[in-house]
């Protein structure tokens, strides 16, 4: 199942050539940072120990929906989406540990199963016993593996090009080989890389916004942000995620870009032949974060899914096609 993942890769080598010390980019301050995305100091919450930003909207007795986002991506890449839900939806998103505002977990552990208990304690913490779960790329994997291992507290998985499979450079029972170059992410991350990054992300790399790169690139620079993104690649271990997903019985919506190259429509297929109840949306022209290069066009096919939360779940019949 091969796939491209992590273009930072190409910014790092010409990092190298152009020198490091003319690239050096120091972190941010965290007050700085968050007079500018913190919408509320009753955002910033203590989850097990972990210092979490989260954002909580809409009405407290609508059904809920959770939004994870993707590797080096926030809470805000979610913010069109929310603005347009949580009218009608309860929608909680945060920025997983190591990302955004969050900062680095506290006990240095960035496995699934960690992700998966603080999860849980932000629902318990918010008194939400069950919710939709709404994840792209490696926040997909943590939505359909929390929903495999916590199957009482999903109603419904929406995944947008969910990561799990193994490709090159990723096996399944094996630590990825970080590579050194990554070193230099510590000390060295201009604006100009993110730009490198983020651009295949899009299937039309002109939606990308000066707004979007300058969010990117400052909650990158948040302090222990990049040190603890390494961490969570070196701590990446891929399981064959095929007898887990057999086990989820929540209905799924499987959501790809025709255009994705980081993780290709093609991929569906995997997903489709093991989950029970799973159907596939392909957005036409759109990328690997469709909810932020076009999110009216991507919400428009994903909303009848979200709306059926209001339909008993197994009244809905799959579509597999």
């Amino acid at each position: 199942m091969p796939r491209r993942r992590q273009v930072v890769l190409v910014a790092l080598a010409t990092l190298l050539v152009a020198g490091v010390s003319a690239a050096y980019t120091p972190d941010r301050p965290r007050a700085a940072l968050e007079a500018r995305y913190l919408a509320s100091g009753g955002d910033m919450r203590l989850v097990d120990g972990t210092r979490l930003h989260v954002r909580d909207t809409g009405p407290r007795d609508a059904p809920a929906i959770v939004l994870l986002h993707g590797l080096g991506a926030s809470l805000h890449t979610w913010d069109a989406w929310a603005a347009r839900l949580d009218s009608s939806f309860r929608v909680v998103r945060l920025d997983l540990p190591g990302h955004g505002l969050s900062g680095p977990d506290v006990t240095g552990d960035y496995r699934d199963t960690r992700t998966h208990r603080l999860l849980a304690a932000l629902l318990d913490t918010l008194g939400i016993a069950r919710a939709t779960v709404v994840g792209n790329s490696i926040g997909g994997r943590i939505a359909w593996s929390f929903a495999a291992a916590q199957p009482s507290r999903v109603e419904r998985l929406v995944l947008v090009a969910p990561d799990g499979f193994a490709s090159p450079g990723f096996e399944y029972d094996r630590a990825p080989e970080v590579p050194a170059t990554f070193k230099l992410l510590r000390v060295a991350l201009p604006k100009w890389t993110i730009r490198m990054q983020l651009a295949p992300a899009y299937g039309d790399a002109s939606r990308l916004d000066e707004a979007t790169l300058t969010r990117y690139h400052d909650l990158l620079l948040a302090p222990g942000n990049r040190a603890a993104l390494l961490e969570r690649l070196s701590q990446t271990v891929l399981t064959d995620p095929r007898a887990r997903l057999r086990t989820i019985a929540a209905p799924v919506l499987l959501v790809w870009g025709s255009e994705d190259r980081l993780i290709p429509p093609r991929n569906a297929a995997d997903y489709l032949a093991v989950l029970p109840r799973a159907r596939r949306v392909v957005l036409q022209g759109l990328g690997h974060v469709p909810f932020e290069e076009a999110p009216d066009a991507a919400l428009a096919a994903v909303r009848p899914f979200l709306d059926s939360l209001r339909v008993p779940a197994s009244a809905v019949t799959p579509d597999r096609r």
